[in-house]
Parts: structure tokens; sequence; C-alpha cells
């Protein structure tokens, strides 16, 4: 008897024994997984968090701090040549680093400043498919830089309306559809990130495609470094923009999520309508687009600004659809308009079944560009 509880004693022993040694290894296993989370998504470590942005476990990808040698000998010495725009933070230079990546670069006066690299980490740790991705930064001689990646196709506004550079195209509508999918999954992701960060000078201009019409939304996020550095904006260019501002924002400067789905409301209007929404429809000249289509619903009144170049590339029932998603979008009250997550739920739907109903994409498709076409190292 003694023998068989002895057994059972040991037999126990050994049991408890291995539930112990596999609760150890499951502990270890989650710390392990952990760990491998905070390297990929954020890190507690209070050395790499931003200090404004408390509570955000955002991992600071290493933005890179470039020299002011390198930046020369990319843009060749800031060339007129390689001048390519000016916006809010300043100048902006494409360039080719000498590891061959291409680079667009934003450039100011400003002295150095903690505040101004903290930015930066923030604002590089948020990666997107659909979000232009800032690189790094540079301070020196009194002169800040930005650099991001340089997206060689240029804007959608390039495109629906022409530079001097380029003629505008005619974009069927199924890759007009792609277009504003890739943006609004772009905001979305904006609106997603905990606290919500709210784009503010969203507009077509800032919509960018790359060589696969890929849409990247540029600019996010540096509407908080124009503040946080007052950096002050030209008269001209804010009434140029006028048109994209919520009605709440300009009466009370109050921007928001659905601020930036007014906004994106706009865009897809002149998107559609391959007109500027500061334009006044031919049907009645006292409007703006943006005026018009809060006040017309039938198919003629659609039809009137439906831009010609689209021909006959989409279905009346799909147009209709989306020009009530832009109704919704630009509605006065900012509580009637829906969130960044259902607009990419409509145009997903939206896109999908005039994928299904319409010829495959042919005519209506666009030139391709490659960067390496586009940049020349001319001095």
């Amino acid at each position: 008897m003694s023998k068989v509880l002895a057994a059972i004693l040991g037999g126990s022993a050994g049991a408890v024994a291995l539930v112990g040694l596999i609760i150890i290894l499951l502990r270890f296993l989650a710390r392990s997984r952990n760990s491998a989370r905070t390297s990929e998504t954020g890190s507690s470590d209070p050395s790499v968090q931003v200090g404004r942005h408390v509570g955000i476990e955002l991992t600071l990808r290493d933005a890179r701090r470039f020299d002011m040698a390198e930046l020369v000998l990319a843009t060749n010495d800031f060339s007129e040549k390689n001048l390519i725009g000016e916006g809010k933070f300043g100048e902006v230079y494409k360039g080719m680093l000498q590891d061959g990546i291409f680079v667009a670069i934003k450039k100011r006066h400003g002295a150095p400043s903690q505040d101004f690299v903290e930015e930066v980490h923030y604002l590089s740790s948020i990666q997107h498919r659909n979000l232009v991705t800032l690189l790094g930064y540079c301070q020196e001689n009194n002169l800040q830089f930005l650099i991001f990646d340089y997206i060689p196709n240029g804007s959608v506004s390039s495109h629906i309306y022409g530079t001097e550079q380029r003629s505008a195209e005619r974009l069927e509508f199924k890759i007009r559809l792609s277009i504003a999918l890739g943006a609004a999954k772009g905001l979305s992701h904006l609106h997603s990130m905990s606290p919500r960060l709210i784009h503010r000078n969203f507009k077509t201009s800032n919509v960018l495609v790359d060589e696969n019409f890929i849409a990247k939304v540029a600019d996010a996020g540096l509407h908080n470094v124009m503040r946080r550095f007052d950096v002050s904006e030209s008269s001209s260019r804010a009434t140029a923009d006028e048109i994209f501002l919520a009605p709440e924002v300009k009466e009370f400067r109050q921007f928001s999520e659905k601020s930036d789905v007014y906004s994106f409301g706009v865009f897809l209007l002149e998107l559609v309508s391959g007109q500027k929404a500061t334009d006044a429809p031919v049907s009645d000249p006292n409007y703006t687009l943006v005026d018009w289509i809060q006040n017309n619903q039938t198919k003629s009144d659609i039809a009137s600004i439906t831009d010609p170049r689209l021909g006959k590339s989409f279905t009346e029932e799909g147009m209709a659809e989306l020009m009530y998603l832009i109704r919704q979008c630009v509605e006065y009250s900012s509580e009637r308009r829906p969130v960044m997550s259902y607009v990419v739920t409509e145009l997903e739907r939206i896109l999908e079944k005039e994928m299904n109903l319409t010829t495959v994409m042919g005519e209506g498709s666009p030139t391709v560009t490659l960067g390496s076409q586009l940049f020349k190292t001319t001095k």
C-alpha cells in the first residue's frame, strides 16, 4: 500500500512540476511576443516617446538626420531646375541621394530646435501605403529641411487640369475611383490614430500618385508644424484654398475629422467634374461647384457637371451613388457628414460594382512616367 501511495505521490509531484514548467514557458513566450509587438508598433520606453504626445506608444522610426552637404549634392546646390514648387513650409526641391533614392526636400529659414526634431520623429513614425513618408530632417545654417519620399507622377490636380509640363489626361471613372479610395484610406488612417491626427489642409493638389497611380496623401501633420513654429501663410494661398474649408473652419477655425471629410468631398467633386471647385457650372454661373452640388440632385443636373472626358466609362447608377456620397461629405452641418471609414466602405462598394459592370480599363488609362525619366541631374 505504501508503495502504491508513494507512486501516486511521485506521479502527482511530477505532474505538478510539469505544469509549472509549462506555465513558465508560456510566460516566457508571452513576454517575448509582447517585446516583439513593442518593437513593431510601439515602445513604453520614455526615452523614445515624443513629449507632447503623452500616452502614444509609437515606435519612433529612426528619422534620418541628413547633413547639409548631402542635400546640396542631391539638389545640385538647390538649383532652380530642381525647384518643383512652394508650399506652406517653404520651397520644395526634387533630389536624388547618393544611394539612388529620389526625395522631395522642403526648405525654410528657421533656427535649430529640439521641438522640430521631436515633430519629425513623430510624423515619420506614421506609416501607411496611402501616405507620403517623411524620411528625415536637417537643421544647419539657420535652415530647416524636411525630406520626403519623392512621388514621381505628381499631384492629381496636375493630371486633371494639366500644367506647363503636363497635359491634362483622360482618366476613366474607375481610375478616378481608385485614386479617391486610396486617398480616403490615407485620411481614414490618420483619423484612426490615438489621438486622432487631423490633416487640416486636404486638397486635390495634396493628393499625389506614384508610378502605379496609387494615391498618396501629402503634408499629413504638417499643419501642426506650421502652428507650432508660427509659420505664416500667404493671404493669396489661403484664399485659393478657401473652397476646401468646412463652414465651421471658416467661421470658428474649428478643425476636426469632419472638417477633413468636407475637404475630401470637395476633392471628390473636382475629381469627377474635372473642374476646380471654385469654378461656376455652365448651367448656373452664380454658384461655385460646391454650392451647386448641395442644391442639385437630378440625373440631368449630374450630367451637366460630369467631366466629358469620362465618356461612357461609367454607369449612371455608379455616378449617381458617387454624387450622393459627395453631397453627404459637403453637408453644411458637420454632424450630418459621414466618418472617413464610411467613405472608404462606400468607395470600395462603388468601385467594385463599376469594375463588374463596365469594360476593362483601356483607352482611359493614364500615361505613367517613371521617376528615372522625371529626374535629371542637370547643373
